[in-house]
């Protein structure tokens, strides 16, 4: 595979996947509506390892925290702040890790693969996140996060598993509609991801390694270290700019590429 075509999956991958515009419907579209070949599941791991390093390395004091809770939470203690963010981060994974076991196994996954359907969700949960967003109050932080607030986030990330939906723009709109500031709702949102991402990357892992050669392995680093840093930056100037602005720059963006994409599919 050309740098040029790695750079530009890595690129995709890495800005869209904590922004509230999907990740997984832009990386669908790509050889969608290019003659780009379709990446193909090791790449797909690799661009997800690369996000996964950079939220993790992004949001540190709260991983290291929730990773310093664990032992307590498995030993049944839970009484530090670390502990119980380990908990509710657990608990808000059940959902999509089961609403994810099924769609791979079913093969449905594959059957919602759709310009169209990725148009029409773009469009409605673009309006989701708008209405949600002005409507809701700011009165709750992080560590008003409860079990209550942890399976209804859940629910809300199983549902995003449909393209064009969007994982962090889902959370976003849940915790928002929960009265939680837009900062946290995003750091929540964020945080809620590394789980997520490494329970897609174990479930997928295994058929990526099997098909793994020199060539995959070298285009799966390079791509790897492109949506490392592309996630970084991404990450960085979306929890710069809320702290200003709202989420209606990305709704009016969604609401576009709905237009456009309902426009191709439907002509």
């Amino acid at each position: 595979m050309t740098f040029f075509h790695l750079f530009l999956l890595a690129a995709i991958q890495g800005i869209t996947e904590f922004l509230p515009v999907s990740s997984s419907g832009h990386l669908i579209l790509l050889p969608a509506l290019t003659p780009m070949e379709d990446q193909g599941l090791v790449l797909d791991v690799a661009v997800h390892v690369g996000t996964l390093f950079a939220v993790t390395l992004y949001f540190w004091r709260d991983v290291r925290m929730a990773l310093l809770g664990i032992p307590d939470l498995l030993r049944g203690r839970i009484e530090t702040q670390g502990t119980w963010l380990a908990l509710c981060l657990a608990i808000a994974t059940v959902p999509v890790v089961i609403a994810g076991l099924v769609l791979h196994l079913t093969g449905a996954m594959e059957m919602m693969r759709s310009v169209a359907l990725i148009g029409w969700m773009m469009i409605i949960f673009g309006l989701v996140i708008w209405v949600f967003d002005r409507q809701s109050p700011e009165t709750r932080t992080i560590r008003n996060w409860g079990l209550k607030d942890a399976v209804i986030l859940g629910l809300w990330q199983a549902v995003a598993l449909i393209p064009g939906t969007s994982r962090s723009g889902a959370c976003i709109a849940g915790a928002r509609a929960l009265g939680f500031a837009r900062h946290d709702a995003a750091r929540i949102s964020m945080l809620m991801s590394i789980p997520t991402i490494i329970a897609s990357g174990v479930l997928l892992g295994g058929d990526a390694v099997a098909r793994m050669d020199m060539a995959a392995l070298r285009d799966g680093a390079i791509a790897a270290a492109l949506s490392f840093v592309a996630a970084l930056a991404a990450l960085a100037f979306m929890m710069r700019l809320l702290r200003t602005v709202s989420f209606t720059p990305y709704v009016i963006y969604r609401i576009i590429l709905g237009v456009v994409l309902l426009w191709v599919a439907y002509t």
